[in-house]
C-alpha cells in the first residue's frame, strides 16, 4: 500500500492549495500568521475526507453514506472482497456502485489492498463514520444535549477542549436568549413551546453540572478551561432561575384569558382549533353577502370633525344662563342634648378640681344615669389632648382643662342606681399648671 502524503502528485496539489488559499489573504498577511489556520491544517486529512465524502449533491452524498456505513456495518469482517460487496450492495445498480467506490477509493476512505485483492476500512473512515452517527442522534436528542455528550466524552478520555466548551456555552446563551423573548413576546403558544423546550433543557443542564464540576477540579487543565467552565456554570444558572418567569408570564395570561360567555370556550381553545385548519379562507366561504368596503380617513379631516365638536361643546355651555344666586342656608344653633350635657359636666368638673389627691372616676362620672356616664367617661381621653385643645368649643375646653386621667385595668363595684361597676381611675390635677382661681389665691 503507498502512503498519499510521499505521493508527488499529492505534494504538487498542496503546493497549488497552498499558493489558491493565499490568494484569500490580504497582501503581506500569509496563513501561517493567523493563528486559527493552524489547526485546521493540522487536520487536512479528516477534512478531506469530509470534502470527498460530501462533495457534490445530496442524492451523491447520501448514496456514499450509505455504502460505507454498509461496508463498515460487518466489523468480524474487516476485509472485504469485491464478490463481498457486491453481495451486501445488491440492491444497487453496477455502475452506481462502482462509482462509489472509486470515489471513495480516491479520498483515502477506502483502502484497495492489491496484495490480497480487498478493501478495508480507512482509520479516518470510521472516525468520520462515528462523528455522523453522533449528528445523527442529534434528532432524537438536541443541541444541548449532544454538546454535553461530546464534552462528557472527551473529559472521560483524556481532556476537554476549550473549543468545545465554548460552543456549549454559546448555545446556552443562545437558549438564553430564545426563552426570554419568548417571554417577551406575551404569546401563551410562543411561551408554552418554549417552557418545553426549557424542562427538556434542564434535564441535561443537571447532569451537565457534574460534568462541569469535574473539569473545574480537574488539575490537568488550564486557565481557559476553567474559565470557559466557570463561564457555563452561569450561563446554567441563568437558565435554571428561568422557571419563575415562565410562571409569572403564563399566570398574566391566564388572568387575562377571555371566555366566551358560558360556554367555557375561551380564545385561546378558538385559537388552537384555528391553527389545526388546513385553509382558514375556506371558513368564510358564503359568510359575506357583501364585501367588506373599508373606510379610509385623512388626519386633515380628523382635525376638522375634531374641532367642530368642541365647538359645539363650547356653544353650548357659554349659551346658557348663569343660574340666579341664592343665600347660604343658615344653620341653626345646635342644642343638642349630648351639648348640653357637655357644658353642665365643664362647670362640675371646674368646681370639683382636685388639688393635692386625685379625685376617684365614680366622683366624676356619678351621679348619672348609664348614658350620661358612659357619655362622660368617653370624653375623659380628650383631657390634655394638644391637638383638640387647639381648636374651639366645648370639647377644646375639656382638653385645656389642667388634668391628667390616671386608669388601672381593674374593675370595682360603685354604689349607683345605674352602673354596677366601673373602672378603677381617678383625676389629678397636672403640675405646673393651675387654673386662675388658684394663682389668683397664691
Amino acid at each position: 500500500m503507498q502512503n498519499f502524503s510521499d505521493d508527488p502528485i499529492v505534494q504538487t496539489d498542496q503546493n497549488d492549495n497552498d499558493r489558491a488559499l493565499q490568494t484569500y489573504f490580504k497582501s503581506g498577511i500569509t496563513p501561517e500568521d493567523v493563528a486559527a489556520v493552524f489547526p485546521l491544517r493540522r487536520a487536512q486529512p479528516m477534512l478531506q475526507a469530509f470534502t470527498g465524502l460530501f462533495h457534490g449533491g445530496f442524492n451523491g452524498v447520501l448514496l456514499r453514506l450509505l455504502v460505507l456505513r454498509e461496508l463498515s456495518a460487518d466489523v468480524e469482517t474487516p476485509a472485504l472482497s469485491r464478490a463481498d460487496i457486491n453481495a451486501k450492495l445488491a440492491y444497487l445498480e453496477a455502475d452506481s456502485l462502482e462509482t462509489v467506490l472509486a470515489r471513495l477509493r480516491s479520498t483515502g476512505l477506502l483502502i484497495w489492498d492489491a496484495s490480497q485483492a480487498v478493501y478495508r476500512i480507512s482509520p479516518i473512515a470510521r472516525n468520520v463514520l462515528a462523528a455522523i452517527e453522533s449528528l445523527l442522534q442529534v434528532e432524537q436528542q438536541g443541541e444541548i444535549e449532544y454538546m454535553l455528550t461530546q464534552v462528557a466524552g472527551a473529559q472521560a478520555v483524556g481532556g476537554v477542549s476549550v473549543e468545545q466548551l465554548h460552543h456549549l456555552l454559546g448555545r446556552l446563551i443562545a437558549l438564553t436568549e430564545e426563552f426570554s423573548d419568548a417571554i417577551a413576546s406575551g404569546s401563551e403558544f410562543q411561551l408554552r413551546t418554549a417552557q418545553k423546550k426549557w424542562h427538556t433543557a434542564c434535564d441535561w443542564v443537571e447532569k451537565g453540572s457534574q460534568i462541569i464540576h469535574a473539569i473545574t477540579n480537574d488539575s490537568r487543565a488550564d486557565s481557559a478551561t476553567h474559565r470557559a467552565a466557570q463561564a457555563i456554570g452561569r450561563a446554567q444558572s441563568a437558565l435554571l432561575n428561568m422557571q419563575g418567569m415562565f410562571s409569572r408570564a403564563l399566570n398574566q395570561i391566564e388572568r387575562q384569558r377571555v371566555h366566551l360567555g358560558q360556554s367555557g370556550l375561551s380564545t385561546t381553545d378558538i385559537k388552537t382549533w384555528l391553527l389545526q385548519r388546513d385553509d382558514l379562507a375556506s371558513l368564510v366561504d358564503n359568510a359575506l353577502a357583501h364585501p367588506v368596503t373599508p373606510l379610509f380617513i385623512t388626519p386633515s379631516e380628523m382635525i376638522d370633525v375634531a374641532e367642530s365638536e368642541l365647538l359645539a361643546t363650547r356653544v353650548t355651555a357659554v349659551g346658557g344662563a348663569l343660574p340666579a344666586g341664592e343665600n347660604a342656608p343658615e344653620i341653626a344653633k345646635d342644642d343638642s342634648d349630648a351639648l348640653l350635657e357637655l357644658d353642665h359636666w365643664l362647670g362640675l368638673l371646674a368646681s370639683a378640681r382636685p388639688t393635692e389627691k386625685a379625685l376617684p372616676l365614680q366622683d366624676v362620672l356619678l351621679p348619672a344615669s348609664f348614658a350620661i356616664a358612659s357619655y362622660r367617661a368617653s370624653l375623659l381621653p380628650l383631657l390634655g389632648d394638644i391637638n383638640e385643645s387647639a381648636l374651639q368649643g366645648a370639647t377644646a375646653a375639656l382638653a385645656r382643662l389642667p388634668l391628667q386621667f390616671n386608669s388601672k385595668d381593674k374593675m370595682q363595684k360603685v354604689n349607683a342606681e345605674h352602673v354596677a361597676a366601673m373602672s378603677i381611675a381617678s383625676l389629678v390635677a397636672t403640675t405646673g399648671n393651675t387654673g386662675p382661681e388658684e394663682k389668683h389665691h397664691d
